[in-house]
């Protein structure tokens, strides 16, 4: 592959553009006793359906399973709940030791990786002689495709897609007499400004647990205004001025955050949040429905996250979501029915609401709730006016997931309770982005 043909596949978009949906709006595997594994089947009998988020999607799952059997009455679908920190390890375990599921969720964060293994069934063919054929939106189908790693095939059918938020009080800012936190500068005030250690108050809540990675990612990014991963084949996450708002970004760390907050994971955050006692909670799309629920619209907000010294608004991208196909299904053709199924307009949209995300079906996109949803609706127009930069993260690289939780979620704990330096965080995560990039060049350049 030449350079200017590489440069430009990595450069694909990984993280999707909300602008494309906006203009939407204006234009284990189950079988069914008669085939061996990799058949297509008859399309009847018991497919495995693992979520990947299991317990936070499970309820909006499991009412588009019950629509799906009552329209199906051939097929049943056995629900598997795999929590979103266990799911690329438990996918591992079963590629390497049998127990795969006939569909899973995938998000694209690990789906190189399970690519890399072979486990996948490309699905490109599958969606141009079905219903879904024009129906998903152009840059989420570029992401899963450059997330794959592997040219225009795809080996995921996207469902979603989010982007980095931030949550704050809106009561609590006003009885403080702040103003929302839309620029860097007026996010460490707030911060400071709503800490009150001796009432268990604090200003913001840090994610030190799992997940720690991607929000250090976009709170150092975002701040030194580096717009760019890479600089010819070298990563940038080293450079000077990320290192630098790193080091104010984990000064946070037990002055402004609970110390409990080293151990932090999403679900954490979410709960100290939803309980009133934290400022601001940087997290996705994902939470906005919990806070609804817990809060009601009146006393908080979900803004996009903040803006640079420069004016410019900078977020690195998150991973869109999909459904995987398995290549050893016994019933592929079961399962790629309640694939079509999920992602159809009808079940696309009720699974979105439900999770405040952006659906990549482009029927579901154009639903009226998209524009209710306020945190989307400004997360899509932050994405449209040309005040946002994505730093598409390399999702491609097979051990991408791997170098940024379990290589370095530990290290970033490090940092936090002050036993490794910004510097060292950084430039142990860049000598290892570096080594995969290399070997991801060599293996695609041969």
């Amino acid at each position: 592959m030449d350079d200017v043909k590489f440069r430009r596949r990595r450069r694909a978009a990984v993280g999707v553009s909300l602008a494309a949906v906006l203009a939407l709006t204006a234009t284990a595997c189950g079988d069914d006793g008669t085939t061996a594994a990799g058949e297509e089947g008859s399309g009847k009998g018991t497919i495995v359906f693992w979520d990947n988020n299991g317990g936070v999607r499970t309820a909006v799952w499991q009412e588009i399973i019950k629509d799906f059997e009552a329209r199906n009455p051939g097929i049943k679908v056995t629900y598997v709940p795999i929590p979103s920190e266990d799911v690329q390890s438990k996918y591992d375990t079963a590629i390497a030791g049998g127990g795969l599921p006939d569909v899973g969720g995938v998000g694209a964060a690990y789906l190189a990786n399970i690519v890399a293994q072979d486990a996948l069934e490309p699905v490109g063919g599958r969606i141009e002689d079905s219903s879904l054929k024009g129906k998903l939106v152009p840059s989420m189908v570029a992401s899963v495709k450059s997330a794959g790693g592997r040219g225009d095939e795809m080996y995921s059918v996207p469902t979603s897609a989010s982007n980095g938020t931030l949550y704050y009080r809106t009561d609590l800012f006003r009885a403080a007499g702040l103003e929302a936190p839309t620029t860097w500068a007026k996010f460490y005030e707030a911060a400071a400004k709503l800490t009150e250690v001796e009432k268990n108050r604090f200003g913001y809540t840090i994610r030190g647990g799992a997940g720690s990675i991607a929000q250090a990612l976009d709170a150092m990014y975002g701040q030194s205004g580096i717009t760019s991963f890479w600089d010819g084949d070298k990563t940038t996450v080293n450079d000077p001025k990320n290192v630098a708002a790193l080091e104010k970004y984990v000064k946070l760390y037990k002055t402004t955050t609970p110390e409990a907050d080293v151990n932090n994971d999403f679900k954490k955050m979410v709960a100290q949040f939803d309980t009133g006692t934290i400022g601001m909670l940087s997290h996705n799309l994902g939470s906005y429905t919990d806070h609804v629920k817990a809060l009601g619209k009146d006393k908080f907000a979900g803004i996009p996250n903040p803006v640079g010294d420069g004016g410019t608004r900078v977020q690195v991208s998150n991973p869109v979501d999909g459904l995987g196909l398995f290549k050893s299904s016994k019933n592929k053709a079961a399962a790629w029915k309640f694939i079509e199924f999920a992602v159809s307009h009808e079940s696309n949209s009720k699974w979105n609401e439900s999770a405040g995300a952006i659906p990549a079906n482009t029927e579901a996109a154009a639903d009226p709730w998209m524009n209710e949803a306020e945190a989307t609706r400004l997360g899509a127009k932050a994405l449209t006016d040309g005040s946002t930069k994505i730093v598409e993260l390399p999702y491609y690289l097979p051990d991408w997931n791997k170098i940024s939780k379990a290589d370095n979620e530990p290290n970033f704990q490090k940092v936090l309770l002050g036993s490794m330096t910004a510097k060292e965080f950084a430039d142990t995560l860049a000598e290892q982005l570096n080594a995969a990039q290399a070997e991801w060049n060599e293996r695609n350049q041969s």
